[in-house]
């Protein structure tokens, strides 16, 4: 039991007890962002790495009541996160880039999924359920680490291009693979064996789900009217995200292909990014809340152990295979698929090295992998997802910004950055002082245009309104005695 529980009065000390340990996952996950940002990290780090520290193997500070009473915080990130996955599944951006990113994606990811399936099954003699889950969760990439590195080196090109693409539809063939794996294991082990009935069933409920989850994006364009203020359509928003998790629980079907076919269905018939903003803004306080409790429920003692039902291979041998043999998927389909696609030398060869970061979309995945696998085979699925997890965010910062070194895809030469001609029309070399100006002309004309939006321009009018009472009172006469 906490220590500080002691000092909770008995009488309705659940209460107390509850939000005192949801405020302690907050705090504790924000405090560790301070230090996970000095060294470059993505925040679900920090997330982790607290929800571990706060867990029963270091401090013990959160009950394990606490802990399973927040078990319905996998089914509502994973709702949010698939929500918003769908709004890069445009047509109109599918039908721009064409097959070659489809082709480039398709293959990383199912190059990853197919050689974690082989290592664990063939090689290490896991059980099928486990390896298919656990091969179809290799295919989830996290784009924080890579997004962050590109904004940070200021890289641009063909090969950001490429990339930027590829991880916007990475994680839409994951959900899809996850969600075939997963029914096809759970049918797996509710009938002994391999049953086509078995399989048809599950797939079937999660097909029916997509359709009703286009249905929800249509619902949701039809409250969405222009008359809504910003406060209702996010209640509108999250009320129908809620009900379609709701109603998925009730049927025992995962809500990510809804959820994603519901965000999918409303960016492509209404063009609203607003509504996407907004949930983003909303979203973070629970995906800490989720991303810490995953780390205060990780068993660090089960990383030397192994587990009966699905090998005889400790866990922490498993979590090596998988961590070192998803990388190598992971290159491999991401080559192979470039080389199909004809894209430069370079892309093809350092792409696979910036698709290595995985977190959150795969850390989400395992909780409802664990709950439908049960017992310790999803205890192990969790715990191999999570620690391999941590150790891909520490190198991900560093492979993606060397894939983007490799690849030529920034400078810190200014000449590289912003190449102009050093020969006049005229025949004559231009002076420094010329090629200078007009490298800066360059730079400022690619820059996008500002656009004030609705916080800037709020902003802006109280300002005003501010400075107009300033002036007027400093138009008033002052009453003077002499």
């Amino acid at each position: 039991m906490p220590f500080w529980m002691n000092w909770v009065n008995n009488e309705d000390s659940s209460v107390a007890v509850t939000i005192i340990a949801i405020a302690l996952m907050l705090a504790v996950g924000f405090l560790m962002t301070r230090v996970t940002k000095k060294l470059r990290l993505p925040n679900v780090t920090a997330y982790i790495v607290g929800g571990i520290l706060m867990g029963p193997f270091c401090l013990n500070l959160i009950p394990p009541r606490v802990v399973e009473g927040m078990g319905f915080l996998p089914d509502i990130a994973l709702a949010f996160i698939a929500f918003s996955t769908g709004e890069f599944f445009r047509l109109s951006a599918l039908k721009k880039n064409g097959a070659k990113v489809i082709t480039i994606t398709v293959l990383e990811s199912v190059g990853a999924a197919i050689l974690v399936f082989l290592a664990c099954f063939l090689v290490l003699g896991l059980s099928f359920p486990f390896s298919v889950v656990l091969g179809a969760l290799a295919t989830a990439t996290a784009p924080a680490s890579t997004i962050m590195t590109i904004r940070q080196t200021g890289a641009k090109g063909d090969f950001v291009d490429t990339l930027l693409q590829v991880v916007a539809l990475d994680d839409v063939v994951g959900l899809v693979l996850y969600s075939v794996a997963i029914s096809l294991a759970t049918a797996m082990l509710s009938s002994g064996g391999f049953q086509i009935s078995g399989v048809l069933v599950p797939l079937g409920k999660n097909i029916l789900m997509l359709l009703v989850g286009c249905l929800f994006g249509l619902l949701l364009k039809l409250f969405m009217n222009s008359k809504r203020s910003t406060d209702n359509r996010l209640i509108i928003a999250i009320a129908l995200l809620f009900s379609f998790c709701g109603l998925c629980t009730v049927w025992g079907v995962s809500p990510l292909l809804g959820c994603m076919a519901m965000g999918t269905v409303y960016i492509n018939i209404t063009e609203d990014e607003r509504l996407f903003r907004q949930l983003n803004y909303f979203s973070p306080p629970i995906l800490l809340l989720f991303f810490v409790r995953s780390g205060v429920s990780f068993d660090l003692g089960s990383l030397v152990g192994a587990s009966e039902n699905i090998g005889s291979v400790p866990l922490l041998v498993i979590g090596v295979v998988y961590f070192f043999v998803r990388i190598m998927g992971k290159y491999l389909g991401a080559f192979t698929g470039c080389r199909l696609a004809g894209k430069p030398e370079k892309t093809t060869r350092y792409l696979g090295l910036a698709l290595i970061p995985q977190a959150g979309v795969a850390i989400g995945l395992a909780a409802l992998g664990a709950r439908e696998l049960g017992g310790e085979a999803g205890h192990a699925l969790e715990t191999i997802i999570l620690s391999s997890s941590v150790l891909y965010e520490l190198i991900g910062p560093g492979t993606a910004k060397l894939s983007l070194y490799l690849s030529g895809s920034y400078s810190n030469q200014l000449e590289s950055i912003a190449p102009v001609p050093e020969v006049g029309p005229d025949g004559e070399k231009k002076t420094e002082v010329e090629l200078l100006i007009e490298r800066i002309q360059k730079i400022q004309s690619e820059l996008p245009a500002h656009t004030e939006n609705e916080n800037e321009r709020a902003f802006t009018e109280a300002a005003e309104d501010y400075y107009q009472q300033f002036a007027m009172q400093r138009r008033k006469p002052r009453n003077r005695i002499f």
